[in-house]
């Protein structure tokens, strides 16, 4: 059975970091993309950053872009988010996902062409 289970969330001020864990079970991924999204109250669930991990290759919403690295540790079969600089408009619950395609080209940062998800944890930034 495929588990994803994110860790690190929790409460943190304006200009503050945070990292975020994503412990994946059950299979290997190190052939697929790995991707962070997250979902504000009231908003649609967005795409923020994905890796692969074979290779590295990593991509970004602009909205994160130079604040958020995405990384991954294929032998720890685990994905982390360092988030610097945050922002109450990062506010959010942060979900892992793992891409259903392990052949597909590039990145995709729609919702549907993730299989497996985590339950998410909070993030809450406070000005």
């Amino acid at each position: 059975q495929v588990q994803l289970v994110e860790s690190g969330g929790g409460a943190a001020q304006n200009g503050d970091s945070l990292t975020l864990s994503c412990a994946a079970s059950g299979r290997t991924f190190s052939n697929y993309v790995m991707g962070w999204f997250r979902q504000a109250p009231a908003k649609e669930r967005e795409f923020v950053a994905a890796i692969r991990l074979n290779g590295g290759n990593r991509y970004y919403a602009d909205s994160v872009k130079g604040r958020f690295t995405v990384s991954g540790d294929n032998f720890k079969n685990t994905v982390y988010l360092q988030m610097n600089s945050l922002q109450p408009a990062d506010t959010a619950v942060y979900y892992c996902a793992a891409d259903r395609n392990p052949w597909r080209a590039g990145f995709s940062t729609a919702r549907r062409d993730y299989e497996y998800w985590g339950q998410g944890t909070q993030v809450t930034v406070s000005s």
